[in-house]
């Protein structure tokens, strides 16, 4: 599986934006995915991940009710939909895919990452 992440860019405080994570390969459906972001000068944090079928999501506190994370297996394709944008979501948004198909918070628990997307609110 490869990972592309798209949708990023410069936005103001209180907008929205959705990111894309197109995935390649036969086993996608299979994987759990996440978001993970990481500001300048900070350590990877987790945003949000989503189980297989899509049943199951969680977020990070500071993202709660804010943002939504879906997947479509058809389309090989998760979405990471940010509302109510603040300065502090600022950073590098990346998608990964968790092998073993974990529910994992935690950066190192996932083996496939995509580049990464800049994501910049003004506020």
């Amino acid at each position: 599986v490869q990972l592309q992440a798209s949708g990023g860019g410069l936005v103001q405080a209180g907008d929205s934006l959705r990111l894309s994570c197109a995935a390649s390969g036969r086993t996608f459906s299979s994987y759990s995915m996440g978001w993970f972001r990481q500001a300048p000068g900070a350590e990877r944090e987790f945003v949000a991940i989503i189980n297989w079928s899509g049943g199951s999501t969680y977020y990070t506190d500071a993202v709660k009710g804010r943002f939504t994370i879906s997947r479509d297996n058809a389309k090989n394709t998760v979405w990471l939909q940010m509302n109510s944008l603040k300065p502090e979501d600022t950073a590098v948004y990346y998608c990964a895919a968790d092998s073993r198909s974990a529910l994992s918070r935690w950066p190192s628990h996932y083996d496939i990452w995509g580049q990464g997307t800049q994501v910049t609110v003004s506020s």
